[in-house]
């Protein structure tokens, strides 16, 4: 009896759900494919196996008994922020990264840690604190062994009995933009790792290693270096005919900081390609050109990192949109033909499916609310773009902004209803030039500035006032051959969980509001919820442990949150709720206890002897974005409680040599608080006066006066 025969017999039997039998059987798409790289007990991938489906294939928790699904234990991870990570369910055993690539490993029936490895990531390269907040994505596991890479760049391999390192390589350059947040994958022996840093110009690459030794294999650069030297491979000299001017100089971006995925079947690799550094392709590419491999997927041969085929989402990428989400392999019947294909929701806001044999486009629609391209020409796969989407005539406003209508946050797919479960955003940007920028570039002899994220162009996020929709989120059970969502559920928040689905006809995710959902996967009705006390980004697991069957899930709001501002304010605040690992299973009977509720008032602290010099407040305002500082502690000061304090309200900020000593000597780097020994005294006062300002605007003191923060990157 094939799966689905099994399931729908299963169902069937259940009374509850007869009325399941109207949904008939046209959603199916063909057996479920074999599990590939581990038994269907444990979640031993990253993606539940190695072609990222996130589909379990277990059904003791189903449609018809879900409502009895109860907490069975909870674990709290004292100094955690933003948890994003998905676990690993390996033997009985759970392994996961905490948010500053820290490693735990936790007895998955029992809920008792086991062991845990400190990354200690701020200390051994922290200039990289600079480039991007404290966040990791998670772990992989191989014979043994578990394999983590840190925000400083390094690939380590652990034993996965004691936490103790077997072998740690460096992956990125000592004085490079670059850094790592996702996780790495394994397949054959070998362990592959990319980085981050596209924002920052870093030029992409991803690295295999063998397993064991950690000693490198082979490396692919997704964007041509210099070309009066050799290309590392022969694909380079072709993308290079695809750039023009002195791209080498910016380095062009290209990272591959997310989406892996191995192919078993055909031995091959497929990598997502990120956004374009800088963004505004006047500077990187002045005279023309698609760039490859930006916002690129593509074929690797597994063995030797050889080419084999691209596609490009966003030729000429000019607005921070990457091809760096999960990669999800399936087969799927198309005009009556089993097609081997690969599917993609990048942050552009289409849905691509594409024949993973040769490379080519099947099909690509629209998500959601998208105006950037009219649609994409199948015949030649490319978009056909609306005109000035590259700002080149002034300020545009396109839909979806930088953040994207779906970013790093998992889909899942379920090869019995032949739906994937897609976390949508709604919301747009506008784009302009940077003006300024460009005559320092001017004055520069035309040589790089770096330093700088997005360089050369200015966005700022927003919401239609008469679209009731932008700015919240959506899961949408999207039908990738018909290129059509077959049912919704609309969301008051915009920055929401990833997706899990299972062979019990049930999709898993949890939402900025702190509730994980459990719904019927083929109607998208909700059977079951659980108030986790805090927002929730990060995706469920599922796996079986002593015959009985759990899902476990890291709760902690975060990520690119502060950098939304108000569109990901849910009300959480700095330190008030604690960050758990949540197990539940049929019949578990714990309670959480009570925690902090969301809480949306601001309790600005404020000297009112103060004097501001208002021309110290304006150029703090600036100071402020140039230094990233809307990273951690929210765009113009409106703080979402993570992964930095509301500084309106903080003590430290109000008295200014406490203030002066945080910046200069880094007293909290351990906790995440970088160190900006290169500020001069008047920087700092700049900043600390505008701060300070912001503290009077909320309690009605002052009048805002802020700039808006532009060339925020996600």
């Amino acid at each position: 009896m094939t799966g689905i025969a099994a399931g729908l017999c299963r169902r069937l039997l259940a009374p509850s759900l007869v009325a399941a039998m109207t949904i008939g059987l046209a959603a199916c798409r063909g057996p479920a494919e074999p599990s590939v790289g581990g038994s269907s007990a444990d979640w031993a991938h990253y993606g539940g196996t190695q072609d990222e489906m996130r589909f379990s294939r277990l059904e003791e928790i189903n449609d018809g008994n879900v409502a009895s699904l109860g907490l069975a234990w909870s674990l709290d991870l004292e100094g955690e922020h933003q948890l994003e990570a998905t676990p690993l369910a390996v033997g009985g055993t759970l392994y996961f990264t905490g948010q500053d690539a820290s490693v735990y490993a936790v007895d998955a029936r029992t809920g008792k840690r086991l062991w845990r490895w400190d990354s200690r990531e701020w200390a051994l390269r922290p200039q990289t604190m600079h480039y991007i907040f404290s966040v990791n994505r998670g772990a992989a596991y191989w014979q043994g062994k578990v394999y983590v890479g840190t925000r400083d760049g390094r690939l380590v391999a652990l034993d996965s009995r004691t936490g103790r390192p077997i072998w740690s390589r460096q992956t990125v350059a000592e004085d490079s933009f670059q850094f790592i947040t996702g996780a790495p994958r394994v397949f054959n022996g070998k362990v592959i790792i990319g980085n981050g840093g596209g924002d920052w110009a870093a030029r992409g690459y991803v690295t295999a290693y063998d397993a064991n030794s950690g000693r490198q294999l082979w490396r692919f650069y997704t964007v041509p270096g210099d070309p009066a030297k050799p290309f590392e491979q022969p694909a380079l000299a072709m993308a290079a005919k695809s750039w023009t001017g002195q791209w080498w100089k910016w380095g062009g971006g290209g990272t591959v900081w997310d989406g892996i995925t191995y192919d078993a079947e055909m031995n091959r690799i497929y990598i997502g390609a990120g956004n374009s550094g800088p963004y505004n392709p006047r500077l990187r590419t002045p005279g023309g050109g698609d760039n490859l491999f930006l916002a690129s997927i593509v074929a690797l041969d597994a063995d030797t990192g050889r080419y084999i085929w691209h596609y490009q989402v966003n030729p000429q990428e000019a607005w921070d949109y990457k091809a760096a989400a999960q990669m999800t392999l399936a087969r799927l019947d198309i005009d009556g033909k089993p097609r081997r294909v690969l599917m993609q929701a990048p942050t552009n806001g289409f849905f691509y499916v594409i024949d993973r044999d040769s490379g080519k486009l099947i099909s690509a629609e629209k998500i959601g609310k998208v105006n950037w391209a009219d649609r994409i020409d199948v015949k030649s796969g490319r978009p056909v773009e609306v005109p000035n989407v590259r700002y080149e005539k002034g300020p545009i406003t396109i839909w979806p902004g930088p953040q994207g209508a779906h970013n790093w946050q998992s889909m899942a797919y379920n090869p019995d209803t032949g739906l994937v479960y897609i976390p949508y955003m709604q919301l747009g940007a506008v784009y302009e030039e940077d003006k300024a920028f460009l005559e320092r570039v001017k004055a520069n002899g035309g040589e790089p500035i770096f330093g700088v994220s997005g360089a050369g162009t200015h966005f700022s996020i927003h919401a239609d006032p008469n679209d009731q929709r932008d700015g919240k989120g959506e899961l949408i059970a999207w039908d990738p051959v018909a290129q059509k969502a077959r049912w919704k559920v609309q969301y008051d928040s915009l920055w929401n969980g990833g997706t899990m689905t299972t062979r019990g006809n049930l999709v898993f995710q949890g939402d900025a509001d702190g509730i994980l959902h459990g719904y019927d996967a083929r109607t998208g009705k909700q059977l079951w919820r659980f108030n986790a006390g805090l927002g929730i980004i990060a995706p469920p697991i599922t796996y079986e442990v002593g015959g009985r069957q759990y899902l476990s899930l890291l709760v902690g709001y975060g990520g690119g949150v502060a950098m939304l501002g108000r569109y990901a304010d849910r009300g959480w605040k700095y330190n008030a709720q604690p960050r758990r690992l949540l197990t539940f299973a049929l019949g578990g009977k714990a309670r959480l206890p009570k925690t902090a509720p969301a809480d949306f008032q601001v309790r600005a602290v404020d000297d009112p002897k103060l004097v501001l010099d208002e021309a110290a407040v304006k150029r703090g305002a600036k100071l402020y974005g140039a230094n990233m500082c809307h990273a951690c502690h929210g765009a113009g000061l409106n703080n979402t409680g993570v992964p930095g304090p509301d500084l309106r309200e903080s003590g430290v900020a109000l008295d200014y040599q406490a203030f002066s000593q945080l910046l200069s000597e880094g007293p909290l780097m351990e906790r995440g608080m970088p160190r900006f020994e290169t500020l001069s005294d008047a920087d700092k006062r700049a900043l600390w006066s505008y701060i300070r300002a912001g503290a009077r605007v909320s309690l009605g003191k002052r009048k805002a006066n802020d700039a808006p923060v532009k060339a925020t990157a996600f």
